[in-house]
C-alpha cells in the first residue's frame, strides 16, 4: 500500500480575518498575529519529516509557508496557482450584512466561484500532488474555504471552518482514497463530534 501523507494548513491570520471580511482571491498579507501563528505551527509539524512544502501563491499563504519552512529547516518547493482561495467575486472584502446578503445566491455569491467548482479545483490539485509525491509526506499551505470544500469532497464529510495555522493531517491511497486523521489539531473523531 502506497500512502501519501498531507499536512493541510490554512495560512495565518490577516487583518481581514480579524475583521471577519471575505478574502477570497484578494491578496491580503499576514498580520503580526498570523506570523506568530505560522511560527507556532512548527511545533505540531516538527513531529514529521516532510519531503516537500507547497503553497498557494497568495502572499498570506506564501509567507506562512516560508515561516514554517524556515522553522523546519526546509525550503518551499513551489507556489501552486490551483491552491488559491475560492473566488468570492464582488463579495470579497465584505462583512456579514445586507450588502453581502444582496449578493447571495444558492451555492454562494453572484459572480463568484461556486463551492462545487472550488472543491473540484482544490481536490484536483491535492490529487495531482498525491500522484507526484506518491508514498511521501507533503506539507500544503493554502486557504480555509478551499481546503474545507476539497476535504468535504474527498472524505464525504461536512467539516466546519478550518482554523488558522493549525494541523490538518490527511492520507491519500490511490485505491482507497482519502482519510482524515486530524482536523483543526484534534483527532478526527473528537474534532467531527465536538
Amino acid at each position: 500500500m502506497t500512502l501519501t501523507t498531507f499536512a493541510l494548513v490554512r495560512h495565518g491570520q490577516t487583518d481581514w480575518n480579524a475583521q471577519r471580511r471575505l478574502q477570497g482571491c484578494t491578496d491580503i498579507p499576514l498580520n503580526d498575529v498570523g506570523r506568530g501563528q505560522a511560527r507556532d505551527a512548527v511545533a505540531a509539524l516538527s513531529g514529521y519529516e516532510w519531503d516537500a512544502i507547497v503553497s498557494s501563491p497568495l502572499s498570506r499563504a506564501a509567507e506562512t509557508a516560508d515561516l514554517i519552512a524556515a522553522g523546519l529547516g526546509l525550503t518551499v518547493a513551489r507556489r501552486m496557482p490551483e491552491l488559491v482561495e475560492r473566488s468570492f467575486g464582488p463579495a470579497e472584502g465584505m462583512q456579514d450584512g445586507p450588502e453581502l446578503d444582496a449578493l447571495r445566491i444558492p451555492g454562494g455569491f453572484r459572480g463568484a466561484e461556486t463551492a462545487d467548482e472550488a472543491a473540484c479545483r482544490g481536490l484536483a490539485a491535492l490529487e495531482a500532488l498525491a500522484e507526484e509525491f506518491r508514498g511521501r509526506r507533503v506539507l500544503v499551505v493554502a486557504h480555509g474555504t478551499l481546503l474545507r470544500v476539497a476535504l468535504n469532497r474527498a472524505t464525504g464529510r461536512t467539516l466546519g471552518s478550518i482554523h488558522n495555522a493549525v494541523l490538518n493531517l490527511a492520507h491519500h491511497h490511490a485505491i482507497d482514497g482519502w482519510e482524515l486523521e486530524y482536523f483543526n489539531g484534534e483527532p478526527v473523531l473528537a474534532a467531527v463530534q465536538g
